[in-house]
């Protein structure tokens, strides 16, 4: 860092300050700050827009490996961050430096010149500040929250926009059903631009095919238009007139062959060609969805107790039926007890989500994390959701400490880390030189 130079820190601390609200869904602030740059997101090279519940990340990293697959810079822009800001952010297929950044933020808060804006939005402009000025043959932008009135919404016209499957989540700021949530996601669908559906309820997919109908967008459905299946160990990936054999996802857990076939299904309308598809079907990667855990301080500790361990994100209880499926899989490939190490923001669904896990875990060892845009549940509470659900509960003071419980308690376990990004983020700062920076969105 230059001397002198603010740490990210302390200018993420800054933008958090300049406006009351966390969440404050609306595009008017924005459209102003971008106006007063010159309207960067009008420069951006061609966009693939995601939005949806879940499987938003995991969508954009097989995009991402598909692009560069076929030779291209890729521009990426995801939230949350796991433990750095400058995660969100990859320009050109590097993760953007905190040079960069810091001039982004500065010319972002000249031009608000003191205005209100929300912290989501005002980093937003920065990314779209960036992804202007930064050469590129693609940009892969995953909304915030939400869709019709996310800050990422103010791209006027995307190549190909994707709506990955949508539960109920957030609804104190997306409406309290699934039609209405869905609705929200489905705002990012832009005139005569194509769309690619995931997985739907059936309520949530009418309201996707109702706005596609509005907007005159083709829109192409899963297990409609496209499917996909597991055969031989790999993935036969099928449209009308097209059988692809691709290979097993880099990602694990069954609900990956889903999030690969939407995946491929925009990269398809988008040009690219079976080689790039297969290559970055095999290729991608994301932490924290279901990733295994082979080193570091907390996997030294479960290597002396002969334990997998592994860390997983999601934190509803449509990711925790995800999850589920798949360790029912490793459940009947190798047997070993689960123990579920588990912290959930506050607003979450916490019983919903172990309800899934009744017959399958053990245990569930409850811990808490600092920071996080709606703070954490206490550990008390999330065992007692756990026993609501029918599991065995207990809790501990931290992830090292569940970890040795764990191994006291079960030989050879399965420890799944879960229920947070939050969470995941710092266990993957663990053992490391770096503290998870903590923003308000």
């Amino acid at each position: 860092m230059n001397q002198g130079a603010e740490t990210i820190e302390a200018g993420l601390a800054r933008l958090a300050r300049l406006h009351p609200k966390s969440i404050d869904l609306s595009l008017g602030r924005i459209e102003r700050l971008l106006g007063a740059l010159g309207d960067p997101q009008k420069r951006l090279p061609p966009v693939i827009h995601i939005a949806g519940t879940n499987g938003k990340g995991s969508t954009a990293a097989f995009l991402k490996a598909i692009a560069e697959a076929a030779g291209e810079r890729v521009h990426v822009y995801t939230s949350p961050h796991l433990v750095r800001f400058n995660e969100r952010i990859v320009l050109a297929g590097e993760i953007v430096s905190d040079e960069a950044l810091r001039a982004a933020f500065a010319r972002c808060e000249a031009a608000n010149d003191g205005a209100d804006i929300t912290f989501f939005e005002i980093t937003t402009a920065a990314a779209f500040l960036l992804f202007a000025e930064t050469p590129a043959d693609r940009l892969i932008l995953e909304t915030g929250l939400g869709g019709r009135l996310d800050a990422t919404n103010t791209i006027p016209d995307p190549q190909c926009t994707v709506i990955t499957p949508v539960s109920l989540d957030h609804q104190a700021f997306l409406g309290d059903t699934i039609v209405q949530i869905a609705g929200e996601k489905a705002g990012i669908i832009k005139p005569g631009a194509p769309v690619i559906c995931g997985p739907q309820d059936e309520a949530a997919l009418m309201a996707i095919e109702a706005a596609a109908r509005r907007w005159g967008a083709p829109i192409r459905v899963w297990d409609r238009d496209f499917t996909i299946r597991p055969e031989h160990g790999g993935l036969v990936y099928e449209e009308e007139n097209l059988l692809w054999d691709l290979p097993a996802p880099g990602l694990k857990g069954a609900h990956q062959m889903a999030n690969a076939a939407v995946a491929v299904a925009a990269a398809r309308v988008c040009g690219y060609g079976l080689e790039a598809v297969r290559a970055g079907v095999a290729n991608a990667r994301w932490p924290a969805r279901l990733q295994r855990l082979t080193a570091g301080p907390l996997a030294d500790i479960a290597k002396t107790g002969g334990a997998e361990l592994w860390l997983d994100g999601g934190h509803n209880p449509a990711a925790a039926q995800a999850l589920a499926a798949a360790l029912g899989e490793m459940e009947a490939a190798r047997e070993r007890p689960l123990v579920l190490i588990c912290a959930m923001s506050r607003n979450k669904d916490a019983q919903g989500f172990f309800a899934w896990f009744s017959t399958l875990a053990a245990r569930v060892i409850a811990v808490s994390f600092s920071g996080g845009r709606e703070g954490a549940h206490s550990a008390q509470s999330i065992a007692g959701a756990a026993r609501q659900a029918g599991l065995p509960a207990q809790t501990a003071a931290g992830v090292s400490e569940a970890v040795h419980d764990a191994l006291e308690d079960y030989d050879q376990p399965r420890i799944v880390i879960c229920g947070s990004l939050y969470l995941a983020g710092e266990v993957l700062a663990l053992g490391t030189d770096e503290a998870v920076q903590t923003t308000p969105g």
